[in-house]
């Protein structure tokens, strides 16, 4: 337990952007061997306008993470949080954690995108994407990631959980982030047995669909069982996916300006 709080709670930055550099790269080369789709693209052209997005988030993340330091020594000053209301072992603790972070700050917010018109014109740009691979998982625009660390901060208030555990939850889903969107041919077996515990990546490219239903479904990140215990949990033939959205035109998918710009942008319709 001390160990585990220790490394977890201690690692530096560096550590951190190491970690996302490595399981993007990872995922970059198993793709390029075992490809999904066929994507007929410039793979470092594509990728430089999501890059430029991950750039954003790291520096948003910064300065949350001084917010966030803030409330993790208040919790622990006066122990606030449903965490502190038990005594479990540590690892029951971790797993709870978890699960709470992935239920908030990733499946509801993420539904709350779909759901909430002036929120889905910011989640748009990460669904504009028409060549979906592992950079895409970096693709948010500075105001949908924002509402994103918002409800990371509502979860980790709800919970109290020690710093550590929230710092293993980030690179967890680092890791399942690039794992989902990489263009990754698995084994189709492999991949739906996967999918009845966690995101796979065949399961989450549904979501990447340029059209509905299958843009609203599959809403988690690390866990599979909030999309089938709230009844969004989709699962298909992925060759039958096209990546984008219907009320966009392709061409503008790698352009930045527009990109950026695209939330504020009352030309383009939206039924949300």
């Amino acid at each position: 337990m001390e160990g585990f709080l220790s490394f977890f709670g201690n690692l530096s930055d560096g550590g951190k952007l190491l970690w996302i550099v490595v399981c993007m790269l990872v995922f970059w080369l198993m793709e390029g061997q075992f490809p999904l789709a066929a994507l007929r693209y410039n793979k470092w052209r594509h990728a430089t306008p999501n890059l430029v997005f991950l750039t954003t988030t790291i520096l948003i993340n910064a300065l949350f993470g001084v917010v966030t330091a803030g409330i993790f020594v208040w919790m622990q000053n006066d122990h606030f949080g449903l965490l502190y209301l038990v005594n479990w072992p540590w690892w029951v603790e971790l797993i709870m954690a978890v699960l709470l972070l992935d239920l908030l700050a990733q499946y509801l917010v993420h539904y709350l995108l779909h759901k909430v018109k002036f929120m889905w014109r910011f989640h748009m740009v990460h669904h504009s994407d028409t060549a979906v691979d592992v950079t895409t998982g970096t693709r948010h625009h500075p105001g949908d990631y924002i509402m994103r660390e918002c409800f990371s901060l509502l979860a980790i208030v709800i919970s109290g959980m020690p710093f550590a555990y929230y710092i293993f939850y980030r690179l967890l889903t680092v890791l399942f982030t690039y794992f989902t969107h990489a263009n990754l041919n698995l084994p189709v077996a492999f991949d739906r047995a996967w999918s009845y515990v966690f995101i796979s990546p065949h399961m989450h490219k549904f979501h990447h669909h340029y059209e509905r239903p299958w843009t609203d479904s599959n809403y988690g990140n690390i866990f599979s069982i909030w999309d089938r215990l709230f009844g969004t949990f989709v699962y298909d033939d992925p060759l039958k996916i096209r990546y984008g959205l219907d009320v966009l035109q392709d061409n503008t998918s790698d352009q930045l300006g527009y990109q950026l710009k695209l939330p504020f942008d009352g030309r383009v319709k939206t039924d949300r």
